[in-house]
């Protein structure tokens, strides 16, 4: 990583990143170029790290916008079990996020929703999305409640944290990857 100033850093390829935030409120930026230069795209994941829910938003050199709405994949398994039945306040949800408050390291929490929605978007974009938001619940929210409520938090907090590396591993590298090489890509032609 290059310099640091007011656009972020600098990295020696030209590319800027940054992160910024407010305690409940995060976002992580990465553009093209200098983000005070005109013409310059970029990509800007947003999270409420209380809710779970936020936004990748994308701008590109010609101006255009798209924006993808985001939720944690605990969230989104919940959604897909529950369906029309769904409520934001269900047991699972209160129980996780009791455990999140009281148990959870500040740090894997921050972890968490940096990658929660890059997974969410990976996952959704998977033909059969249903199947592995089905096992998420299966395996994840619902093993974790139940761990939950017998007072077993060690084995509940070593399957989030074990849940969050796998995932990670298998949805949110690859699709950060694939954006670093656009970006690259980007960068290159405008070079030649």
């Amino acid at each position: 990583m290059g310099e640091k100033n007011k656009y972020g850093y600098k990295h020696n390829d030209g590319h800027y990143s940054k992160m910024t935030g407010n305690g409940k409120n995060s976002s992580y930026s990465i553009y093209d170029k200098n983000p005070s230069q005109k013409g310059h795209s970029a990509t800007h994941i947003n999270i409420n790290t209380t809710t779970g829910k936020g936004s990748i938003v994308e701008h590109g050199s010609d101006g255009k916008t798209t924006k993808t709405d985001t939720s944690c994949y605990l969230t989104s398994a919940c959604m897909r079990y529950f369906q029309e039945q769904f409520d934001d306040n269900c047991y699972e949800l209160k129980v996780l996020r009791w455990f999140r408050d009281n148990f959870v390291s500040k740090e894997d929490i921050e972890h968490y929703y940096q990658v929660a929605p890059i997974i969410v978007k990976t996952i959704d974009k998977v033909e059969k999305s249903d199947i592995i938001y089905d096992y998420i619940y299966d395996n994840i929210v619902d093993y974790c409640v139940e761990q939950i409520e017998q007072g077993n938090y060690d084995k509940a907090y070593s399957r989030y944290k074990n849940s969050v590396i796998t995932l990670e591993e298998q949805f949110a590298k690859p699709f950060l990857q694939q954006q670093f090489i656009k970006i690259l890509k980007k960068i290159e032609f405008k070079d030649c």
